[in-house]
């Protein structure tokens, strides 16, 4: 490594941003190639690349260097932020893969207004409720298939219920 990675490198453990961003600018290119190798999407490298520099960041003080380099570290940690980029693609595409077709929910006609109410719950409550209620998956897959604890797919599916059952009610009182 010669002086001024060295250099560049002291002044990053003292909180200086712009030799971060010259060390992130020496170093990018390489670190793309390997995340490109790793992932299949361009989007996808750029980000583990992004959030290794984070990292560093983040944890400059207590980073080993090697050979007084901290492009070893970099590179280990992309390839990690990769898996870890892999892993929630694939939860994502399971739960696409099991989610219902939106024509399919919506080709009856929805007299009881349930859909209607369905569809203004917050996404997280959402995603629980198609895929406990309507597709009868059990609390232990909605929670792997969307990469959350048990505890809190019953948390999220009683305060959805909850609400779709006061949303109900206001709309029988009304009709």
């Amino acid at each position: 490594m010669d002086d001024d990675d060295a250099g560049l490198w002291t002044r990053v453990r003292q909180g200086d941003e712009h030799a971060l961003a010259a060390l992130f600018d020496r170093y990018d290119a390489r670190l793309f190639r390997h995340a490109s190798r790793l992932l299949t999407h361009r989007e996808d490298a750029k980000d583990a690349v992004t959030v290794a520099f984070f990292e560093l960041w983040r944890k400059r003080v207590s980073v080993r260097l090697v050979d007084g380099s901290p492009l070893p570290w970099l590179l280990t940690t992309v390839a990690h932020c990769a898996r870890n980029l892999e892993r929630s693609s694939r939860r994502y595409r399971a739960l696409l893969d099991r989610a219902p077709v939106a024509e399919a929910a919506t080709a009856g006609h929805d007299e009881s207004g349930v859909l209607s109410a369905l569809k203004r719950l917050p996404e997280r409550e959402q995603a629980v409720v198609v895929l406990s209620v309507l597709e009868g998956y059990a609390e232990r897959e909605v929670a792997q298939a969307l990469g959350i604890p048990a505890g809190t797919v019953k948390s999220r599916l009683a305060r959805a219920k909850a609400k779709l059952r006061d949303e109900v009610a206001m709309e029988g009182a009304r009709a």
